[in-house]
């Protein structure tokens, strides 16, 4: 899907577009990719939101409230995507695609084979690297503060993300240990489970559909452009089961995912062909927001479970609360005057630290990505064929 994408984009480029009011603002809107960036930071923030919906109003996940039910105004179709976290991680999940195969396309295209091949070579090396370290080090720094008891506040509270995602402390530092290693493992096997760090669920996906993405475009970056794109179409659709019904779910999979999995691709695709929208997804803070995505996805789960977890809870007293037919002892959620005060501190609080993270910590994963590039494709043994003077 994101080799697809990819290469209607490069096309577009080439074609003889016309749009209402051409001009130059909007050929360079047609040519720039930075609306991908954009685009991947406003997905980043509603898998954010989806997490705070099924935290504190899961009404809104569902279309009614039962058959024949109530529906309020945010349960419609468009204002219920905010609860919708499926969608969104599908959406990032495509995108990201779409950056890592833009560049070895159009120098295919430029008749650049040489180059394509060392760029998909470099690239598919990079990626474990710049997807394992930052999901590693949140889930350290996610372990660390659970064993002192940074979420039990969220794990007595009665806010479901909250409290269903909030480990509880080792018994040990022997025993936490090998819970941070098993962590750390499971992230990266099949049925993914990070205790510590629920969302990042979808980084195995993430990391295998980067190396599908890299695999198509090796078996196809000699090809002739028509032939390339033939390729590529085949094996999309050749990705779906057509042994089923259109209503029936994939095989193996869940509904819930299934058909956000479509909307992602059918609004990747509008987008790519509107150079209106993609210059309106190219605004400076939008671009900011893309640039702090990735931080935002792997800390907001921690943030929520401790700092929100504290500023909306820490004045509570628990009380007796029933659910489903059991009673539990939890702090009950607050009003609508504590959220309105307590969430523009926390977006705030989380915001910043998703910028440092950005600026400050992220560096240190492309250097340690860089190192061990050098070392193990040879480069850091390069010598020079004349001896350098020193004069």
């Amino acid at each position: 899907m994101s080799a697809a994408v990819s290469l209607l984009s490069t096309y577009a480029e080439k074609a003889n577009w016309n749009p209402a009011l051409d001009d130059n603002g909007y050929r360079k809107a047609l040519q720039d990719t930075s609306w991908a960036d954009g685009l991947r930071g406003i997905a980043a923030v509603f898998v954010m939101f989806s997490h705070l919906s099924i935290a504190f109003a899961r009404w809104i996940v569902l279309p009614s409230f039962g058959k024949g039910g109530q529906v309020l105004l945010m349960q419609r179709p468009i204002f219920r995507l905010v609860g919708q976290g499926a969608a969104w991680v599908a959406l990032f999940i495509i995108l990201s695609g779409f950056v890592n195969s833009l560049k070895p396309i159009k120098l295919a295209r430029g008749g650049n084979t040489d180059p394509a091949l060392s760029n998909l070579a470099v690239s598919s090396f990079r990626r474990s690297f710049r997807l394992v370290l930052p999901a590693t080090a949140a889930t350290v720094i996610s372990w660390f503060i659970t064993q002192f008891g940074a979420y039990e506040t969220a794990k007595k509270s009665n806010a479901y993300w909250l409290y269903t995602t909030s480990p509880n402390p080792s018994s040990s530092w022997g025993t936490a240990l090998e819970d941070l290693l098993r962590a750390m493992r499971t992230t990266w096997t099949y049925n993914p489970d990070n205790p510590y760090d629920q969302p990042q669920w979808a980084l195995i996906y993430l990391l295998q559909g980067s190396m599908f993405v890299f695999t198509a475009l090796l078996v196809t970056i000699n090809l002739t452009p028509r032939w390339r794109v033939l390729t590529i179409m085949f094996l999309y659709f050749w990705s779906w089961n057509w042994g089923i019904k259109i209503g029936d779910p994939p095989t193996n999979a869940e509904i819930m995912r299934f058909w956000p999995t479509i909307g992602a691709q059918l609004l990747t695709f509008s987008i790519v062909m509107s150079p209106h929208t993609r210059r309106a997804l190219s605004h400076r803070w939008l671009l900011w927001l893309g640039k702090i995505s990735f931080p935002l996805y792997l800390l907001h789960g921690s943030f929520m479970r401790s700092i929100l977890a504290w500023l909306l809870f820490s004045r509570q007293q628990i009380t007796e609360i029933e659910e489903e037919g059991k009673k539990h002892m939890r702090y009950p959620l607050p009003g609508t005057p504590t959220f309105l005060v307590v969430m523009p501190i926390f977006f705030v609080i989380l915001f910043t630290a998703t910028h440092f993270w950005a600026i400050k910590v992220e560096p240190y994963f492309g250097i340690i990505t860089k190192t061990a590039e050098d070392i193990m494709f040879g480069k850091s043994d390069k010598t020079t064929a004349l001896p350098v003077r020193r004069d």
